[in-house]
């Protein structure tokens, strides 16, 4: 399969949707409409922190997505880039499109001087882990979550 790695455009949109729709029915979150476009909203304004990287087949469909942002890191002096999420359509995986997309997200980082690319996934996400194991290092950090009641 011949792909391309390149930023997300304001006419991606509607290509993009399903490939965030099925990420959020992976990790059993449902994408309706206006989270779908909120977030299409942070990753289309470059005041935001977001951004988004997609991978374009050569039908010009897309068939992967990365969402990352950069993150201060002050006990090391310098800044990290966070892959909020990363995602490849189920009959794409398996063609070095989730690698490609991490290696894209290291260069950004690179070029920004950035020290570290991190991110997290579900302690039973098994085929993602095999990919990650061998491009990044595994951490012991335990992560936590505290809700902010409004």
């Amino acid at each position: 399969m011949t792909f391309e790695i390149r930023p997300a455009h304001d006419r991606d949109f509607f290509n993009w949707l399903p490939l965030f729709a099925s990420y959020g029915d992976f990790y059993g979150t449902p994408v309706p409409d206006e989270k779908a476009l909120l977030v299409w909203s942070w990753i289309t304004d470059n005041a935001h922190g977001v951004s988004a990287l997609v991978a374009q087949d050569a039908d010009g469909s897309l068939v992967g997505l990365a969402h990352y942002r950069t993150f201060a890191r002050p006990l090391a002096g310098g800044t990290g880039v966070y892959l909020d999420d990363l995602f490849v359509a189920p009959d794409a995986r398996g063609k070095g499109i989730a690698t490609a997309l991490i290696e894209q997200v290291t260069d950004i980082a690179r070029s920004q001087g950035a020290t570290i690319v991190r991110w997290i996934t579900a302690p039973d996400n098994d085929e993602a882990q095999i990919l990650y194991d061998k491009v990044a290092n595994r951490t012991e950090w335990v992560t936590y979550d505290l809700k902010v009641q409004g």
